[in-house]
């Protein structure tokens, strides 16, 4: 126990320096080494954006290559001062001291992680090759190969990479000038002064491109969200009229409906319980009217106390439906057991809306209403016939079989709404119901 205390305070208690060089090594390791072979070749610049958009079409289908282009033309540079400095009498050293390095800064096109360690090991057998007169510890072509492939390989990466190879070619021209010396005169200050300018402008420009993307991000992100705040405030601006609007006319008929017998003379009983009715879904209708613009009115919108209508509501609504002169016939099959509340509150509203719209679109006709119980869900149907009667139907925009449609498919069901041969009309809908979610 004392021994594990020991190591868990030894590991805890480490130095803040000790921790700041075990983060920079790790660093070193994930961008100089981890995946330094890894095949990444160069991609086509956007030619969609930026001055390259004005180009003519046939010059803009090759001007993604301009990158490829750059590097191939820096490439033969540094050949050709590798060849202007060949003597006669290398032989294949000379082919070897003059191919080598624009090799290696064609190679940043698709491995530029390696490309940079093979100038940096090159190095030094490029400096044998030229018998050491050529410059120390880098050789004229490997100087400017060497700026090359610090350049292109710091523009495909990152700044963070970019110091670490800074980092590691002054370790390495320490390294030279310590132990591999010849008594010449060191070119490594000006290759680290002017890779040092280099690698710092072109991390400048990668640092100022992901401000402006994070930026553009932002903007975008910003956009989203006030375009969306619009449209909810729009939302909220029709729910309020639509309250000012229904509510008053919903309660005009509940109070007309209540006042009704009173007008005439010994009212029959059905006439009095025809009223009581209109009233009752009146007030039924201003009372959800209500619930539902709390919702919409309300920032932080806490669920009303009062319970959600389930399937075992049905029986009550197939009297309502009844008492307003449709034919309804329930049948349940399966065992019925208790459901999830989000599944026992769709299955209502669509058996609500169903009968609804027969009581709109289909007057006089008659309806089945069938709930079945099965393993895996919920199945569902209400058929109803043609219209029949006097009464003529009621138009709709048609939301309803939507707002049915748009519950099934956020239970993950099915649904089809469709018309039947005796020119009735059939909705059917299935919800699956997971043994796991069935309420025990």
């Amino acid at each position: 126990m004392v021994g594990v205390t020991q190591t868990q305070t030894s590991e805890t208690g480490r130095s803040p320096e000790f921790r700041l060089v075990q983060a920079a090594l790790g660093g070193l390791r994930q961008e100089l080494f981890h995946d330094a072979f890894a095949y990444r070749p160069l991609p086509r610049m956007d030619v969609g954006s930026g001055s390259a958009r004005f180009l003519p079409a046939r010059i803009r289908v090759h001007a993604g290559l301009l990158p490829h282009a750059i590097v191939v033309f820096l490439a033969l540079i540094v050949f050709l001062i590798g060849y202007d400095r060949v003597d006669s009498g290398f032989g294949p050293a000379a082919f070897v001291f003059a191919w080598v390095s624009p090799t290696i800064v064609l190679v940043t096109l698709i491995r530029p992680v390696f490309a940079y360690w093979a100038s940096l090991c090159s190095t030094p057998f490029v400096a044998f090759l030229s018998g050491y007169w050529g410059g120390w510890p880098w050789p004229d072509n490997a100087f400017a190969a060497h700026l090359v492939v610090l350049t292109v390989v710091a523009a495909r990466t990152g700044p963070r990479t970019a110091g670490w190879m800074w980092a590691g070619t002054a370790a390495y021209a320490l390294f030279a000038e310590m132990f591999l010396g010849v008594g010449r005169s060191s070119d490594a200050i000006p290759l680290l002064f002017v890779s040092a300018l280099a690698l710092l402008t072109v991390s400048m420009i990668q640092i100022r491109r992901q401000a402006d993307r994070a930026v553009t991000a932002e903007q975008t992100v910003t956009a989203e969200e006030r375009s969306k705040r619009t449209v909810l405030e729009e939302r909220t601006t029709i729910a309020r009229e639509l309250h000012d609007v229904v509510a008053h006319h919903m309660s005009v008929v509940a109070i007309q409906a209540e006042a009704a017998p009173y007008r005439v003379e010994n009212p029959p009983p059905e006439l009095e319980q025809a009223f009581l009715t209109i009233r009752e879904n009146a007030v039924a209708a201003l009372t959800e009217l209500r619930r539902i613009l709390g919702v919409v009115r309300a920032e932080d919108y806490e669920a009303p106390d009062a319970p959600q209508p389930t399937l075992a509501d049905l029986d009550a609504l197939v009297r309502n439906v009844t008492e307003a002169g449709l034919d309804v016939e329930k049948t349940v099959t399966g065992a019925v057991r208790e459901l999830p509340q989000g599944v026992e509150l769709s299955a209502y509203r669509i058996v609500q809306e169903a009968l609804s719209n027969v009581l709109r679109h289909a007057p006089g006709a008659a309806a089945k209403v069938e709930v079945s119980y099965v393993l895996g869900g919920l199945g569902l149907r209400v058929a109803n016939g043609p219209a029949r009667g006097l009464v003529k139907p009621s138009p709709g925009a048609g939301h309803g079989i939507t707002g049915m449609r748009e519950r099934v498919t956020m239970l993950g069901g099915e649904m089809t709404a469709e018309a039947t041969a005796d020119g009735g009309h059939e909705v059917a809908a299935f919800i699956p119901v997971s043994r796991e979610e069935t309420v025990e």
